[in-house]
């Protein structure tokens, strides 16, 4: 279920790959990208994303393992609250990405 989405985020980001940062959490400082600003901003979505993603898909996978009596009730609960803090976190940058975007459309040339 959670591949789906990560084949959305990977097609909305112009075909960055996601799968290269895989393991990137976002309380990890970002090293910076040589090259334009615009490849570091790109580099740090796409990082958020995957960051995002593998939050998710281990939260499923946990919460998997929890019914399967597998995992303790506390694993599963601190899981899905790490994938929603992530969720949330990415949905915020997305608004405020959508937001810059309006702005700067409504700017006069």
């Amino acid at each position: 279920m959670i591949d789906r989405i990560g084949s959305a985020l990977t097609d909305s980001l112009g075909g960055a790959a996601l799968n290269g940062v895989a393991g990137a959490s976002l309380q990890k400082p970002m090293a910076p990208v040589a090259g334009a600003s615009g490849a570091a901003f790109e580099s740090m979505l796409s990082q958020m994303a995957t960051s995002t993603v593998d939050a998710i898909k281990a939260a499923e996978a946990t919460s998997v393992a929890g019914i399967r009596g597998q995992a303790s009730v506390q694993q599963v609960v601190e899981a899905v609250m790490a994938a929603e803090q992530s969720l949330q976190a990415g949905l915020a940058v997305r608004d405020k990405v959508v937001a810059a975007y309006l702005e700067v459309s409504r700017m006069a040339i």
